[in-house]
């Protein structure tokens, strides 16, 4: 069973990006929810998640890009964890440790 976290950074400002909302999905069901914090974390936006396909969905309102959805595949790992990297212009993301 592995943990999910996630960090949004808007590299524009160079800063933290509190307050964006994230969903986990499977098979089109959300499953778990968060919002990040002031250093634009969540520690753990979802724990005990079995090897499989899922949909990190960032909603990045009042940006260019409204929503990012990001489809990842868990594999037997313990940790995965994902930033994302937005600006007006461009969005990037990468998995992490």
């Amino acid at each position: 069973m592995a943990t999910l976290s996630t960090h949004v950074l808007d590299t524009a400002s160079g800063r933290p990006a509190s307050g964006v909302a994230v969903s986990l999905e499977q098979d089109g069901a959300v499953i778990a929810r968060g919002v990040t914090n002031a250093d634009g974390r969540i520690a753990e936006l979802a724990g005990s998640l079995a090897p499989g396909r899922y949909r990190l969905v960032f909603e990045l309102d009042g940006r260019f890009f409204r929503r990012v959805a990001l489809d990842v595949e868990i594999g037997g790992e313990p940790k995965y964890h994902v930033p994302v990297l937005v600006t007006p212009f461009a969005v990037t993301s990468y998995r992490g440790s």
